[in-house]
């Protein structure tokens, strides 16, 4: 089972990295020889759209490496990233004509694309792959509601230590590797501060700041403007509770 890459490079489904964890993972041998079918590599330089809001619909993907961001605009113009997306996601809403949401490739990103309607098609044959992916709606929706409360009810601290947090535990799939001793992880911020501050509800001011007092506790080091390392991911954990 093979998917042939847009530089003819073959990719094999049985190696894939996010198998196991995507949509596919849920099909049996015959069942991912159909998808591997219709399945193309597609890959994304970092600040190019993958979607549009409001076009249609042509293509779902699985995140096979990288970050993505979705982002909504308002009547007046401003923008707001409402979520952020990471291997193995799954992108785009099947059954739906229209993308409710901007796309775009946060970092380099590599997708596994699928023309909506062979994508489709497969879902309705396939009850096993409709309730996966019927699961990983389910998951994104519990993942929403926790963002919600963070939005809602954490202080700033706590905001900044959560985003930190949920990037070192998603790292590895962005393309980031633990350290050796798998003690800490170090990553490339995925977003600018700026984004940041809009995605938390804060200003570019109140992220800095909040990096900083992490940095001084010795729970992060900053190498570069985005580079950062985690030097104590239970210190991180907890400046990320609510309860902290």
């Amino acid at each position: 089972m093979q998917m042939m890459s847009l530089n003819g490079e073959v990719m094999r489904c049985s190696s894939c990295a996010i198998r196991h964890r995507a949509v596919c993972g849920a099909l049996s041998e015959d069942e991912l020889a159909a998808i591997n079918a219709i399945a193309r590599q597609r890959i994304v330089k970092a600040g190019e759209t993958i979607l549009n809001a409001d076009e249609e619909i042509t293509f779902f993907a699985n995140i096979v490496a990288g970050s993505v961001k979705l982002t909504k605009i308002m009547a007046d113009g401003r923008q707001q990233i409402v979520g952020l997306q990471f291997a193995p996601d799954f992108l785009g809403r099947a059954f739906r004509e229209r993308s409710p949401y901007f796309a775009e490739a946060a970092t380099d990103v590599e997708l596994c694309v699928f023309p909506k309607k062979e994508f489709e098609r497969l879902l309705s044959e396939k009850p096993g792959f409709e309730m996966r992916l019927f699961q990983d709606t389910l998951n994104e929706l519990d993942a929403a509601r926790d963002w919600m409360l963070l939005l809602g009810r954490k202080t700033a601290s706590e905001k900044v230590a959560s985003f930190l947090e949920m990037i070192a535990r998603r790292s590895p799939m962005i393309g980031c590797a633990h350290t050796a001793e798998q003690a800490g992880v170090s990553f490339h911020l995925p977003l600018t501060r700026s984004d940041i501050a809009d995605y938390l509800g804060l200003t570019i001011e109140t992220v800095s700041r909040q990096i900083g007092k992490l940095k001084s506790a010795g729970i992060v080091e900053l190498h570069a403007t985005r580079e950062v390392s985690v030097t104590d991911m239970d210190g991180l954990r907890a400046a990320a509770s609510s309860e902290a």
